[in-house]
Protein backbone atom coordinates (compact mmCIF):
# COMPACT_ATOMS: atom_id res chain seq x y z
CA UNK A 1 0.00 0.00 0.00
CA UNK A 2 1.19 3.51 -0.74
CA UNK A 3 2.21 5.99 1.96
CA UNK A 4 0.25 9.24 2.09
CA UNK A 5 3.67 10.74 1.07
CA UNK A 6 3.81 8.43 -1.64
CA UNK A 7 0.57 9.41 -2.88
CA UNK A 8 1.14 13.22 -2.81
CA UNK A 9 4.26 12.63 -5.22
CA UNK A 10 2.33 10.19 -7.36
CA UNK A 11 -0.61 12.85 -7.54
CA UNK A 12 -1.08 15.64 -10.47
CA UNK A 13 0.49 19.20 -9.35
CA UNK A 14 -2.42 20.19 -12.30
CA UNK A 15 -4.94 18.56 -10.14
CA UNK A 16 -4.34 20.21 -7.11
CA UNK A 17 -4.23 23.83 -9.15
CA UNK A 18 -7.59 23.15 -10.76
CA UNK A 19 -9.47 22.48 -7.34
CA UNK A 20 -7.84 25.41 -5.73
CA UNK A 21 -8.42 27.74 -8.84
CA UNK A 22 -11.77 29.55 -7.62
CA UNK A 23 -10.11 30.54 -4.15
CA UNK A 24 -6.69 32.05 -5.72
CA UNK A 25 -6.05 35.65 -6.43
CA UNK A 26 -6.66 37.24 -9.82
CA UNK A 27 -3.20 37.66 -10.27
CA UNK A 28 -2.49 34.18 -8.97
CA UNK A 29 -5.64 32.57 -11.30
CA UNK A 30 -3.47 34.39 -14.69
CA UNK A 31 -0.68 32.24 -13.45
CA UNK A 32 -2.60 29.06 -12.77
CA UNK A 33 -4.04 29.11 -16.58
CA UNK A 34 -0.25 29.83 -18.43
CA UNK A 35 0.39 26.59 -16.14
CA UNK A 36 -2.73 24.35 -17.02
CA UNK A 37 -2.64 25.87 -20.88
CA UNK A 38 0.97 24.54 -21.52
CA UNK A 39 2.11 22.15 -18.24
CA UNK A 40 4.83 20.99 -20.63
CA UNK A 41 6.01 23.94 -21.86
CA UNK A 42 5.94 25.60 -18.21
CA UNK A 43 8.02 22.84 -17.00
CA UNK A 44 10.68 23.97 -19.39
CA UNK A 45 10.67 27.78 -18.87
CA UNK A 46 12.01 30.28 -16.70
CA UNK A 47 9.92 32.10 -14.04
CA UNK A 48 10.65 35.73 -15.78
CA UNK A 49 8.82 33.64 -18.61
CA UNK A 50 6.18 32.34 -16.79
CA UNK A 51 5.66 36.42 -15.02
CA UNK A 52 5.53 37.93 -18.36
CA UNK A 53 2.77 35.27 -20.01
CA UNK A 54 0.60 36.09 -17.07
CA UNK A 55 0.92 39.91 -17.00
CA UNK A 56 2.26 39.42 -13.17
CA UNK A 57 5.61 39.55 -11.22
CA UNK A 58 8.06 36.85 -10.35
CA UNK A 59 6.72 37.73 -6.82
CA UNK A 60 2.89 36.56 -7.87
CA UNK A 61 4.04 33.14 -9.26
CA UNK A 62 6.42 32.41 -6.04
CA UNK A 63 3.30 33.19 -4.13
CA UNK A 64 0.88 30.95 -6.62
CA UNK A 65 3.62 28.20 -5.99
CA UNK A 66 3.21 28.53 -2.31
CA UNK A 67 -0.86 28.74 -3.06
CA UNK A 68 -1.07 25.63 -4.61
CA UNK A 69 1.29 23.60 -2.19
CA UNK A 70 4.12 22.67 -4.35
CA UNK A 71 6.76 25.41 -2.26
CA UNK A 72 8.54 27.56 -5.12
CA UNK A 73 9.25 27.76 -8.81
CA UNK A 74 11.72 25.41 -9.14
CA UNK A 75 10.03 22.27 -7.38
CA UNK A 76 6.78 23.47 -9.25
CA UNK A 77 8.91 22.82 -12.74
CA UNK A 78 10.12 19.91 -11.64
CA UNK A 79 6.44 18.53 -10.56
CA UNK A 80 5.28 19.48 -13.79
CA UNK A 81 8.31 17.64 -15.72
CA UNK A 82 7.04 14.61 -13.74
CA UNK A 83 3.44 14.44 -14.78
CA UNK A 84 4.48 15.25 -18.40
CA UNK A 85 5.83 12.16 -18.39
CA UNK A 86 3.36 10.33 -16.72
CA UNK A 87 0.77 11.84 -19.21
CA UNK A 88 2.79 10.43 -21.89
CA UNK A 89 3.29 7.48 -20.40
CA UNK A 90 -0.76 6.50 -20.32
CA UNK A 91 -1.64 8.23 -23.28
CA UNK A 92 0.46 8.60 -27.08
CA UNK A 93 -2.18 11.52 -27.58
CA UNK A 94 -3.82 13.95 -25.20
CA UNK A 95 -7.59 14.17 -26.65
CA UNK A 96 -8.42 17.18 -24.41
CA UNK A 97 -11.89 18.33 -23.32
CA UNK A 98 -13.40 20.26 -25.28
CA UNK A 99 -15.82 19.43 -28.15
CA UNK A 100 -15.87 21.16 -31.02
CA UNK A 101 -18.43 21.54 -33.84
CA UNK A 102 -16.59 19.63 -36.28
CA UNK A 103 -16.02 16.84 -34.39
CA UNK A 104 -17.22 13.56 -35.66
CA UNK A 105 -18.86 10.64 -33.30
CA UNK A 106 -15.66 8.93 -32.88
CA UNK A 107 -13.67 11.73 -32.06
CA UNK A 108 -16.50 12.91 -29.31
CA UNK A 109 -16.80 9.53 -28.00
CA UNK A 110 -12.60 9.27 -27.17
CA UNK A 111 -13.08 12.71 -25.87
CA UNK A 112 -16.13 12.03 -23.10
CA UNK A 113 -14.50 8.57 -22.68
CA UNK A 114 -11.00 10.23 -22.50
CA UNK A 115 -12.62 12.70 -19.80
CA UNK A 116 -14.36 9.87 -17.59
CA UNK A 117 -11.43 7.85 -17.40
CA UNK A 118 -9.54 10.63 -16.04
CA UNK A 119 -11.47 11.89 -14.08
CA UNK A 120 -11.43 8.07 -11.99
CA UNK A 121 -7.73 8.01 -11.89
CA UNK A 122 -7.00 11.17 -11.07
CA UNK A 123 -9.74 11.34 -8.15
CA UNK A 124 -7.80 7.80 -6.90
CA UNK A 125 -4.72 9.52 -6.96
CA UNK A 126 -5.50 12.30 -4.65
CA UNK A 127 -8.28 11.20 -2.41
CA UNK A 128 -6.96 11.36 1.14
CA UNK A 129 -7.11 8.13 2.93
CA UNK A 130 -6.76 8.93 6.41
CA UNK A 131 -9.70 11.31 6.07
CA UNK A 132 -11.99 8.49 3.93
CA UNK A 133 -10.71 5.93 6.49
CA UNK A 134 -12.03 8.67 9.49
CA UNK A 135 -15.60 8.96 7.27
CA UNK A 136 -16.23 5.43 6.31
CA UNK A 137 -16.07 4.73 10.80
CA UNK A 138 -18.41 7.43 11.34
CA UNK A 139 -20.80 6.14 8.39
CA UNK A 140 -20.22 2.92 9.79
CA UNK A 141 -21.29 3.85 13.05
CA UNK A 142 -24.09 6.15 12.31
CA UNK A 143 -27.63 5.46 13.75
CA UNK A 144 -29.10 7.64 10.50
CA UNK A 145 -27.14 9.08 7.55
CA UNK A 146 -28.81 11.24 5.18
CA UNK A 147 -27.48 12.47 1.80
CA UNK A 148 -27.62 16.30 0.33
CA UNK A 149 -27.71 16.89 -3.26
CA UNK A 150 -29.39 18.64 -6.19
CA UNK A 151 -29.22 18.40 -9.90
CA UNK A 152 -26.96 15.84 -10.85
CA UNK A 153 -25.48 15.77 -7.60
CA UNK A 154 -28.81 14.00 -6.55
CA UNK A 155 -28.53 11.25 -8.49
CA UNK A 156 -25.16 10.60 -6.83
CA UNK A 157 -26.60 10.88 -3.52
CA UNK A 158 -29.58 8.74 -4.49
CA UNK A 159 -27.07 5.90 -5.30
CA UNK A 160 -25.26 5.94 -2.03
CA UNK A 161 -28.69 5.73 0.06
CA UNK A 162 -29.56 3.16 -2.32
CA UNK A 163 -26.31 1.32 -1.27
CA UNK A 164 -26.42 1.94 1.92
CA UNK A 165 -30.07 0.80 2.34
CA UNK A 166 -28.85 -2.97 0.68
CA UNK A 167 -26.64 -3.60 3.57
CA UNK A 168 -29.28 -2.74 5.84
CA UNK A 169 -28.34 0.94 7.15
CA UNK A 170 -30.12 3.44 7.83
CA UNK A 171 -30.03 6.23 5.26
CA UNK A 172 -32.21 9.11 3.19
CA UNK A 173 -31.54 10.76 0.39
CA UNK A 174 -32.97 13.74 -0.30
CA UNK A 175 -33.12 16.62 -3.46
CA UNK A 176 -35.81 18.94 -2.21
CA UNK A 177 -34.44 22.12 -0.19
CA UNK A 178 -37.50 22.09 2.11
CA UNK A 179 -37.46 18.57 2.70
CA UNK A 180 -33.53 18.79 3.03
CA UNK A 181 -33.44 21.09 5.87
CA UNK A 182 -36.48 19.71 7.63
CA UNK A 183 -34.50 16.17 8.06
CA UNK A 184 -30.99 17.92 8.74
CA UNK A 185 -33.11 20.01 11.65
CA UNK A 186 -33.95 16.43 13.36
CA UNK A 187 -30.80 14.95 13.19
CA UNK A 188 -28.84 14.22 16.17
CA UNK A 189 -25.26 13.82 17.43
CA UNK A 190 -24.44 9.69 16.23
CA UNK A 191 -25.81 10.67 13.05
CA UNK A 192 -23.93 11.70 9.52
CA UNK A 193 -24.90 14.23 7.17
CA UNK A 194 -23.43 14.12 3.88
CA UNK A 195 -23.37 16.68 1.07
CA UNK A 196 -22.68 16.27 -2.83
CA UNK A 197 -21.40 19.41 -4.35
CA UNK A 198 -19.16 19.34 -7.76
CA UNK A 199 -19.25 23.49 -7.12
CA UNK A 200 -19.07 23.40 -3.58
CA UNK A 201 -21.26 26.43 -3.72
CA UNK A 202 -25.05 24.81 -4.09
CA UNK A 203 -26.39 26.72 -1.77
CA UNK A 204 -29.37 24.16 -1.12
CA UNK A 205 -26.88 21.71 0.16
CA UNK A 206 -24.57 23.65 2.42
CA UNK A 207 -27.31 25.29 3.54
CA UNK A 208 -28.55 21.44 5.09
CA UNK A 209 -25.23 20.38 5.94
CA UNK A 210 -25.28 23.71 8.00
CA UNK A 211 -28.25 23.25 9.74
CA UNK A 212 -27.26 19.53 9.89
CA UNK A 213 -23.77 20.14 11.94
CA UNK A 214 -25.77 22.68 14.15
CA UNK A 215 -27.43 19.88 15.54
CA UNK A 216 -24.67 17.52 16.33
CA UNK A 217 -24.52 15.39 13.14
CA UNK A 218 -21.10 14.42 11.74
CA UNK A 219 -20.89 16.19 8.20
CA UNK A 220 -18.87 15.19 5.29
CA UNK A 221 -18.70 17.20 1.96
CA UNK A 222 -17.82 15.56 -1.30
CA UNK A 223 -16.60 18.25 -3.78
CA UNK A 224 -14.09 18.61 -6.56
CA UNK A 225 -12.91 22.28 -4.69
CA UNK A 226 -11.45 21.84 -1.17
CA UNK A 227 -12.11 25.67 -0.42
CA UNK A 228 -15.08 25.95 -1.67
CA UNK A 229 -17.99 27.21 0.81
CA UNK A 230 -19.17 23.39 1.20
CA UNK A 231 -15.82 22.62 3.14
CA UNK A 232 -16.86 25.78 5.69
CA UNK A 233 -19.59 23.72 7.24
CA UNK A 234 -18.28 19.88 6.63
CA UNK A 235 -16.20 17.85 9.73
CA UNK A 236 -14.76 15.83 6.65
CA UNK A 237 -13.78 16.36 2.75
CA UNK A 238 -13.57 14.15 0.63
CA UNK A 239 -12.19 15.82 -2.88
CA UNK A 240 -12.72 14.85 -6.83
CA UNK A 241 -10.82 15.84 -9.49
CA UNK A 242 -12.97 16.15 -13.00
CA UNK A 243 -12.18 18.12 -16.00
CA UNK A 244 -15.59 18.64 -17.93
CA UNK A 245 -15.85 18.40 -21.50
CA UNK A 246 -17.61 21.23 -23.37
CA UNK A 247 -21.38 20.13 -22.46
CA UNK A 248 -20.95 19.65 -18.91
CA UNK A 249 -23.08 22.01 -16.75
CA UNK A 250 -21.33 19.80 -13.69
CA UNK A 251 -22.78 17.05 -15.10
CA UNK A 252 -20.66 14.80 -16.56
CA UNK A 253 -17.35 13.60 -15.78
CA UNK A 254 -17.56 15.01 -12.16
CA UNK A 255 -20.04 12.52 -11.04
CA UNK A 256 -18.32 9.76 -12.51
CA UNK A 257 -15.64 11.32 -9.87
CA UNK A 258 -18.24 11.34 -7.77
CA UNK A 259 -19.16 8.09 -7.66
CA UNK A 260 -15.72 6.53 -7.33
CA UNK A 261 -15.89 8.81 -4.19
CA UNK A 262 -18.97 7.07 -3.23
CA UNK A 263 -17.91 3.48 -4.16
CA UNK A 264 -14.99 3.39 -2.32
CA UNK A 265 -16.95 5.08 0.67
CA UNK A 266 -19.75 2.39 0.18
CA UNK A 267 -17.31 -0.61 0.08
CA UNK A 268 -15.43 0.42 3.20
CA UNK A 269 -18.56 0.44 4.60
CA UNK A 270 -19.85 -3.22 3.94
CA UNK A 271 -16.23 -4.33 4.12
CA UNK A 272 -16.77 -2.66 8.37
CA UNK A 273 -19.72 -5.47 8.62
CA UNK A 274 -18.64 -7.99 6.10
CA UNK A 275 -20.95 -10.75 7.01
CA UNK A 276 -23.92 -8.87 7.79
CA UNK A 277 -23.31 -6.82 4.41
CA UNK A 278 -22.83 -9.78 2.53
CA UNK A 279 -26.22 -10.94 4.06
CA UNK A 280 -28.54 -8.31 3.11
CA UNK A 281 -27.27 -8.18 -0.38
CA UNK A 282 -27.98 -11.86 -0.96
CA UNK A 283 -31.52 -10.85 0.78
CA UNK A 284 -32.05 -7.89 -1.50
CA UNK A 285 -31.56 -9.94 -4.46
CA UNK A 286 -33.30 -12.66 -3.71
CA UNK A 287 -35.99 -10.06 -3.04
CA UNK A 288 -36.48 -8.81 -6.53
CA UNK A 289 -35.17 -12.12 -8.21
CA UNK A 290 -39.11 -13.22 -9.17
CA UNK A 291 -39.03 -10.01 -11.04
CA UNK A 292 -36.63 -10.80 -13.16
CA UNK A 293 -37.32 -13.03 -16.62
CA UNK A 294 -36.10 -16.36 -16.92
CA UNK A 295 -33.01 -16.38 -18.79
CA UNK A 296 -29.59 -15.80 -18.63
CA UNK A 297 -27.36 -12.90 -19.74
CA UNK A 298 -26.12 -14.54 -22.80
CA UNK A 299 -30.03 -14.88 -23.68
CA UNK A 300 -30.88 -18.86 -22.85
CA UNK A 301 -33.48 -19.74 -20.32
CA UNK A 302 -32.33 -20.28 -17.24
CA UNK A 303 -33.10 -24.01 -15.65
CA UNK A 304 -36.31 -24.38 -14.13
CA UNK A 305 -35.84 -24.82 -9.91
CA UNK A 306 -36.25 -29.03 -9.23
CA UNK A 307 -36.84 -27.89 -5.43
CA UNK A 308 -33.55 -29.49 -4.73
Amino acid sequence: MLTSAERDADASPLVRIRSLLPGLARAEQRVAKVVLDAPGSVARRSITEVALAANTSETTVTRFCKAVGVGGYPQLRIALAADTARSEMRSSHNLGGEIGPDDDLAAIIGKVSYADARAVEETAEQLDVPTLQQVIEAVATAGRVDVYGVGASAFVAADLQQKLHRIGRISFAWSDTHIMLTSAAVLSPGDVAVGVSHTGATTDTVEALRVAREHGAVTIAVTNFPRSPITEVADFVLTTAARETTFRSGATASRIAQLTVIDCLFIGVAQRHMDASVNALDATRDAVGSHRLGVRPDGRRRPRETGK
